[in-house]
């Protein structure tokens, strides 16, 4: 990984998008490779981020997407224009428990958890790290001169967010990116830093996350 202590460090931000809501993602359901589309509310979200996206004003912003549909079909509602997709921003692959909910997969190996034990028939820890300090590595040249919008998937986006401030991958399970949610990150002099979270266009605590059980549903 990019070592913070450089001697000079660019000085515009890179943010982090994830996708709007989709069938899986509320019903808690882990959507890996499956190339779900947004909802109709998923569409919503994603076309609410727009007024955000002008606050931020952005500067000569490159637009990197993951392949997967629901996360160009966010950009574009979002008012982005893509120039670039990059297959290293896709999410998590779950291997043997993609389209399963935790619930699920605990059922059958209990005390499994993504952020310390990876996906059998799928990506490692170590695996899903190597893969974020590469996409971080290709990020900071691009971001001299300009911002660095990533539109991608909710596990990506946290491990992204650890691995930025140079926390082992785990911490990514202490960060929440709701779906069509911004987060962004930045240089504070040399040094890496987390500098906004949880930015949406709607009222995210009407948001339930399927996942979470002791959550009741509206």
């Amino acid at each position: 990984m990019t070592s913070t202590q450089a001697t000079s460090a660019p000085t515009h931000r890179l943010l982090l998008i994830r996708h709007g809501e989709t069938e899986w993602s509320l019903s808690g359901q882990h959507t890996g490779n499956t190339d779900k589309p947004l909802t109709e509310n998923g569409k919503r979200q994603a076309q609410a981020l727009v007024k955000p996206l002008e606050e931020l004003d952005l500067y000569r912003p490159y637009v990197i997407s993951s392949p997967r549909t629901r996360a160009k079909t966010t950009a574009e509602l979002a008012g982005l224009s893509i120039d670039a997709v990059w297959d290293e921003v896709h999410e998590w692959d779950y291997g043997d428990y993609e389209g399963l909910t935790n619930a699920q997969i605990r059922a059958e190996n209990p005390g499994w958890n993504l952020w310390s034990d990876g996906c059998p028939g799928g990506e490692s820890v170590a695996q899903m790290s190597s893969r974020v300090d590469g996409v971080i590595d290709a990020a900071i040249p691009l971001m001299s001169d300009r911002d660095v919008v990533i539109v991608s998937h909710g596990h990506f986006s946290r491990s992204f967010l650890a691995r930025w401030v140079e926390a082992p991958i785990a911490r990514g399970e202490r960060f929440q990116m709701l779906p069509a949610s911004v987060a962004a990150v930045g240089f504070n002099g040399e040094f890496h830093q987390l500098m906004t979270l949880g930015i949406t266009g709607y009222s995210s605590a009407n948001y339930v996350d399927a996942s979470r059980p002791s959550r009741p549903a509206r």
